[in-house]
């Protein structure tokens, strides 16, 4: 037995252009993302620098756009500048965030060395925690001022003639969070970003700048914390953060990948509350978002305790399988529906910690299961989404009703002639026969479809397995008068890739 559903995809209908920043991940000084992720020197794949060759080539194939550094919650206890100048001069210290032993052997200019090895543009944030201004305006010279004045000369002096010119900053992070080293309220916050926000400019004309929103929308500051953060900053930053995560802890797949229809209330209320600021100041400057945080993060209630004043321990290094996967393609897809609104993400962390790629310390690299739907859609998810028009049959769950067991959005790339429809079947036993209308492109063929399934929805990506569960191009789609039609399999995810005939 199979379900129908069907979805419109007209290329008058567009809802906004991706920027591709919308696939952006991060990297933060927090278990092994940096030390045995990126940088290992001695691992037999390192170059000069330390860096991991293998894991470079792993990120370059995501085509990462931009990468969040370097926290998090570190960077509210970071003093930038234990970061730079010689090695040996660095000192070794006692990092609060996450109680253990900070080397400081990679910093700055070692991270922006290793961004521009990997394709990728930094978006670096400044501790609003213990520090604010001063340190914040003199972290952008020494980043992007070319010479003549004591912090840019500094960088100079430390082998970094050409300035780093970093465009996009964070505000701090997660600021009204109780376990936030400085947190603040709305009000001490919202003043110390903007100042910090208009002496950053000064240096730095052409930065783009994010605000803070509140740690989640479960936090008992959300809403009030956005407005009132707004208000008070509205005139000098770009962007407003949202930070979500999701599991299925208590094992039920069903409610699990309905989750994403979270992510679009979440992203529906922040854009609502931006506009209410927008009209109050009846400003005609638009705040877009920036989902800096995101991701399926299982092991929230690890213990620092268990890893106290380690140097780089393991820590929330999760195992991804096939049902995760899914609902980070459930994710992507809530992403790109809101690419009119949300032009930045970043799904948090790229290495290790509850990330795509998995190292082993001297070791190789693996994986995981989420890692191709995330490059799925950087790889292809450029260009103009298109409204999906979808019927599809729906269920219910325990948290959500009305869950359509199709959740899918069309993106178009007129530079290159091609149209993705990415597509997953929310049904857990039966398989779905999908119709989209694409007629007002004129005919089509089918480049490519691919599919992500496993009878097995817990089947994972291991050491000893690291292929075990991976997408193939078996998919059945074909594409006629104008229509594809394609049978999705049960709890799958997909990527039809279209050629628009001239």
């Amino acid at each position: 037995m199979t379900i129908k559903a069907s979805m419109i995809a007209d290329k008058d209908f567009k809802l906004g252009e991706v920027d591709p920043r919308l696939y952006g991940s991060f990297i933060e000084h927090l278990g092994r993302a940096v030390y045995g992720g990126i940088y290992e020197p001695g691992h037999a794949t390192a170059d000069e620098n330390g860096f991991r060759q293998d894991v470079l080539n792993a990120v370059r194939a995501l085509n990462v756009p931009i990468i969040r550094y370097p926290g998090g919650n570190f960077v509210s206890g970071y003093n930038w500048e234990d970061g730079v100048g010689p090695k040996t001069e660095r000192k070794q210290t006692l990092e609060l965030a996450w109680w253990t032993t900070e080397t400081n052997h990679v910093g700055t200019n070692e991270f922006a060395e290793w961004a521009k090895l990997a394709g990728s543009e930094v978006m670096m944030a400044v501790n609003l925690g213990t520090r604010g201004i001063d340190a914040a305006r003199n972290l952008v010279e020494y980043c992007n001022h070319p010479s003549g004045s004591y912090w840019s000369d500094l960088r100079i002096s430390h082998g970094v003639k050409a300035p780093h010119r970093f465009k996009t900053w964070c505000l701090g992070n997660e600021m009204d969070g109780p376990w936030q080293i400085g947190a603040k309220t709305a009000v001490e916050y919202g003043r110390l970003a903007n100042e910090t926000a208009k002496a950053m400019r000064w240096v730095d004309p052409s930065l783009e700048l994010v605000a803070c929103g509140s740690s989640g929308s479960g936090m008992s500051t959300f809403a009030e914390w956005e407005a009132t953060v707004l208000d008070l900053t509205y005139d000098n930053v770009d962007f407003l953060s949202l930070h979500t995560y999701y599991n299925n802890n208590d094992g039920d797949t069903a409610n699990f990948l309905a989750k994403s229809l979270d992510l679009d209330q979440f992203i529906d209320s922040v854009a609502a509350i931006c506009d209410y600021i927008k009209a109050k100041k009846k400003s005609k400057k638009k705040i877009h978002l920036s989902l800096d945080e995101w991701n399926v993060w299982k092991s929230q209630g690890s213990s620092r305790m268990e890893t106290h004043w380690q140097i780089a321990p393991p820590e929330f290094e999760d195992v991804y399988n096939m049902e995760d996967a899914l609902a980070v393609g459930c994710c992507l897809i809530s992403l790109l529906k809101h690419a009119d609104r949300v032009k930045m993400a970043c799904i948090a962390q790229l290495i290790n910690t509850i990330a795509p790629i998995t190292t082993e310390n001297g070791g190789p690299l693996w994986l995981q299961t989420t890692y191709y739907p995330y490059m799925h859609a950087s790889l292809y998810g450029r260009g103009t989404v298109l409204h999906p028009l979808i019927n599809s049959p729906k269920y219910d769950s325990s948290e959500f009703t009305d869950v359509p067991y199709l959740e899918a959005v069309s993106v178009y790339n007129e530079e290159l002639g091609e149209i993705t429809v990415f597509a997953v079947n929310r049904h857990l036993s039966e398989g779905m026969e999908l119709s989209v209308d694409l007629r007002s492109f004129g005919p089509t063929e089918v480049i490519q479809h691919t599919v992500m399934d496993h009878e097995d929805l817990q089947a994972a990506n291991t050491k000893l397995h690291p292929g075990n569960v991976l997408p193939h191009d078996r998919g059945t789609a074909v594409a006629e008068d104008g229509r594809i039609t394609a049978l999705l399999s049960k709890a799958s995810w997909n990527v039809i890739r279209l050629r628009v005939k001239s």
